[in-house]
């Protein structure tokens, strides 16, 4: 198996928005909530405000801390309201240009664009939009949102936008500003999160999820709902339902890793969720053991879920240093090969002779779950089983959350039994794809109606993939002229 980055072995982050209406510290508040949101996107960050009459932006490369943490900067970011953005590239190179919010002047004024998601057309329609003369200033999807709001016949800002939206096909959460308002927008399924918040001074706050309302003073109003547009002003808060209803299929990774533990979402609090999936893998695969170690940070709320359903010690048997950077430099293979032990050291006093069970949210490539159990038996670990409080992940995401393609997927190469001999474990489960619906008080899934976008697990994928099909028939039709 190849040596890749630790970071290279996890399903990443989709991205983070960020929106503020009302409040004279609108940038401080905004960057202080994309901070509360960088778990979901670490590559760049950026924010726009708007006073009376003009907008500003400060985008950059990093973290949120690197970009705004200076007065200085805020200071450029006047106005009573701002949307902001943290990125991870899910489409588009990492380059300032396509950092997000997405700005532009239109004649009826700016508009700027956060978006969460993937568009599963915006190659055909990016295609269309050049050949109408469209010219892209960006290799992200969603500034797909801006030309199709440029080119639209309808007169009013929102009319325009629902024009947009129903020319896309995909899963996002958006955020736009204007003038005049700000604007949440969620897909008819509501595969990405979006909340409304109410600051105790009386502003409006709109964001990817609950952890970022209390850094800012704010108040859970509710969820967006799916297909519902929000628009807020200073009349107040009006919603508007272009979309005919649809059963939602909320992503359910973001229960099992995405979300913050802190966070509540769709009405469940994460924190507790993970420890009902935790109990459940439990149920399902306890082996005989001295010891529940959590891979941290991802599997901590699930290892003690399992530790208090099997009756088994629950220990921190894996140390991790929080302090090492995402640019570390790793110059040889020699060096290359220890890069898991950068982020995790293991705590041999409470590894040495123990029959310990590994915890963690999800195997990916493979590359870290076998360093990982390759420095337990170091420690001294006399067996070594691995539990993941997910089921495997056998397909390719298409939908804002960055995997690699299916075939470097090592659940859709292997059983479980080729995979737990090639992470070097003694014995490996997962939960299962009823278990993890029991554990989320769904009842087993309902293969007929499911009540989660699962697709990374099931390969049902609700939003048709129509760049991807497209791209299938000109292959296909590639090999037909060939032969």
């Amino acid at each position: 198996m190849p040596s890749d980055p630790p970071d290279d072995d996890k399903l990443h982050e989709e991205c983070a928005v960020f929106g503020l209406w009302d409040s004279a510290d609108a940038a401080a508040l905004t960057a202080l909530g994309l901070h509360a949101l960088q778990h979901r996107g670490q590559e760049a960050t950026g924010i726009v405000s708007c006073d009376d009459a003009h907008f500003h932006s400060h985008r950059g490369l990093g973290l949120v801390g690197d970009n705004f943490s200076d007065a200085r900067v805020i200071a450029t970011l006047p106005g009573s309201r701002a949307v902001g953005h943290n990125r991870y590239a899910t489409t588009g190179d990492t380059v300032l240009r396509n950092v997000q919010p997405l700005y532009a002047d239109f004649e009826f004024g700016g508009l700027a664009v956060a978006h969460n998601g993937n568009l599963t057309n915006a190659t055909s329609l990016r295609r269309a939009l050049v050949r109408r003369g469209c010219l892209f200033q960006s290799t992200t999807d969603s500034e797909v949102f801006i030309h199709l709001i440029a080119i639209s016949l309808y007169s009013t800002v929102v009319d325009r936008l629902i024009d947009a939206l129903k020319q896309v096909t995909g899963a996002y959460s958006l955020i736009a500003l204007t003038n005049e308002a700000l604007i949440g927008a969620r897909d008819p399924l509501g595969v990405r999160p979006l909340i409304l918040g109410r600051l105790e001074a009386g502003g409006w706050v709109l964001a990817s999820e609950t952890c970022a309302l209390e850094i800012v003073g704010a108040e859970f109003v509710r969820d967006v709902e799916p297909g519902e547009i929000v628009v807020i002003d200073d009349a107040g808060v009006r919603s508007i339902r272009p979309f005919e209803r649809q059963r939602p299929r909320f992503c359910v990774f973001e229960y099992i890793y995405f979300a913050r533990p802190d966070s509540i979402v769709e009405g469940t609090p994460v924190y507790a969720a993970r420890k009902r999936i935790g109990a459940e893998l439990a149920r399902e695969s306890h082996v005989p053991a001295d010891v529940i170690v959590p891979v941290p940070d991802s599997g901590v709320p699930a290892a003690m879920g399992y530790a208090a359903e099997s009756n088994v010690p629950f220990e921190l048997g894996i140390i991790r240093n929080h302090y090492i950077g995402r640019t570390f430099i790793e110059p040889t293979d020699n060096i290359r090969h220890l890069g898991v032990k950068l982020k995790h050291s293991a705590n041999r006093t409470v590894l040495e002779g123990r029959r310990v069970v590994l915890v963690d949210d999800s195997i990916v490539r493979g590359t870290t779950s076998r360093k990982i159990v390759e420095m337990v038996r170091a420690a001294g670990a006399a067996e070594v089983h691995m539990r993941i409080s997910s089921p495997p992940t056998t397909h390719s995401c298409f939908y804002g959350i960055d995997t690699p393609e299916r075939s470097k997927l090592l659940a859709a190469r292997y059983s479980v039994e080729e995979m737990a001999a090639l992470i070097g474990a003694d014995s490996l489960a997962f939960v299962s794809i009823d278990g993890l619906y029991r554990a989320l008080d769904q009842g087993a899934r309902n293969a007929a109606a499911p009540q989660f976008c699962d697709a990374c697990f099931t390969g049902d994928y609700p939003i048709p993939l129509m760049d991807a099909a497209e791209s299938d028939t000109r292959q296909l039709s590639l090999l037909t002229e060939l032969r």
